[in-house]
């Protein structure tokens, strides 16, 4: 007979920090216990962790002592078992940027499929690694602990192939060249919420908007992915933090040609120095740059929601019309001035935004007469990455 304090924790690694989440299993729920995360594995190492509440629960620096993914690992390892002395831990949840074609569902890893895993390391570079590095050395230290691993790509495996495809070479598709889509674990999770906030729009058309440090866009008929704003890499689509988003891969072939830039070098460019600290050269950050008067940072905010509305008009008409539209993630949660700008500039396909609402970040923020519904709904990929976990190893 299971035990209510069983537990699940979620791991989010990056290349510089590790995100955790711990998740009791209760009678038909899963409770949040504790958040927390490393930040600066090689720089200066700090630790945070929050109870559901907020308060703080756990704090420690490393000062100039850097951790790497190993040393996180083994650290929140230890604390985890002090802790939570009271819980179980049952199982780990992974976020795995790229699944592939061949992962299109939540998976428990074996050796195997971690060496399969690694083949993706080229599709998504700077994410990968980092993602499969806690479960290499999770399976050699805990080897008896369940790792299910869950994918930003999934999502999207329901896209027609039409919409998959670049206009490439038969071979090159074949091979694996095309459209993949990204942060799925969020849509998903929106798509699994939007029916307690408007049955009539979850069985509809709607557009979901990710919008963070990472930003992307999904079109959405009924619960299922259609199309995306991401494609190959999670470096397409819409400006992002410091991603440039789509770009004419002639201006690659100039920067190669002209500015004598090796591969590395545009990496660096494309994923790290573009976006909106491109642009402004100021920040990354989207609160800084509201409340800038720099004409750089306005500038950068104009592009973003230029680009917004640009993709909103692209996939509504790949849905063939529009129901309703979701704000996510940091800023689409938690800018209530990026949601007015880019709602004014949707009046067209019928949005008419409720000001006020906007402004309380209420769930729904478009006026009653308006014939496009639009909604602000938090993500919640660590729940989603639990779910998927005790799915795959029939824990319900």
């Amino acid at each position: 007979m299971r035990r209510s304090h069983d537990a699940i924790l979620v791991l989010n690694a990056g290349s510089s920090s590790i995100k955790l989440s711990v998740f009791a299993e209760r009678v038909g729920e899963l409770a949040l216990e504790l958040r927390g995360e490393v930040e600066g594995l090689y720089t200066a190492p700090r630790f945070l962790a929050h109870d559901p509440a907020g308060r703080v629960v756990a704090e420690k620096s490393w000062g100039g002592t850097t951790l790497g993914h190993d040393g996180a690992v083994d650290y929140l390892s230890d604390f985890l078992k002090h802790h939570l002395a009271d819980h179980r831990l049952v199982a780990v949840g992974h976020r795995v940027v790229h699944g592939g074609l061949e992962y299109t569902a939540p998976v428990r890893v074996d050796a195997a499929t971690l060496k399969a895993l690694e083949r993706f390391i080229p599709l998504a570079p700077l994410h990968q690694p980092h993602n499969l590095a806690p479960i290499a050395l999770l399976r050699e230290r805990t080897p008896e602990l369940p790792q299910v691993a869950c994918f930003d790509t999934s999502f999207h495996r329901t896209n027609p192939d039409i919409a998959q495809r670049f206009a490439l070479p038969a071979e090159l598709h074949d091979a694996g060249v095309q459209r993949y889509g990204f942060h799925g674990l969020s849509y998903e999770y929106i798509a699994s919420e939007l029916p307690r906030m408007d049955a009539k729009a979850a069985s509809a058309k709607t557009i979901v908007l990710h919008l963070g440090n990472g930003s992307s866009m999904c079109a959405m008929e009924a619960g299922r992915s259609m199309a995306t704003t991401m494609g190959f890499t999670a470096a397409d689509g819409l400006p992002m933090g410091t991603r440039c988003g789509a770009v004419d891969p002639g201006v690659i072939l100039y920067l190669m040609d002209e500015h004598k830039m090796d591969a590395r070098a545009i990496e660096r460019l494309i994923y790290s120095e573009s976006g909106l600290l491109g642009i402004s050269g100021i920040s990354s950050d989207m609160r800084t740059l509201l409340a800038s008067a720099e004409p750089s940072a306005r500038l950068a905010i104009d592009v973003y929601v230029y680009r917004i509305g640009r993709e909103l008009g692209s996939l509504a008409a790949a849905l063939g019309g529009l129901d309703s539209i979701v704000f996510t993630g940091g800023i689409g949660e938690n800018a209530p001035a990026i949601r007015e700008r880019v709602c004014h500039d949707a009046a067209w396909l019928g949005i008419e935004l409720d000001a006020a609402a906007n402004l309380r970040g209420r769930p729904r923020i478009t006026a009653g007469p308006s014939r496009v519904s639009a909604w602000v709904i938090p993500t919640n990929e660590e729940l989603m990455i639990a779910r998927h976990t005790q799915d795959v190893l029939g824990r319900k």
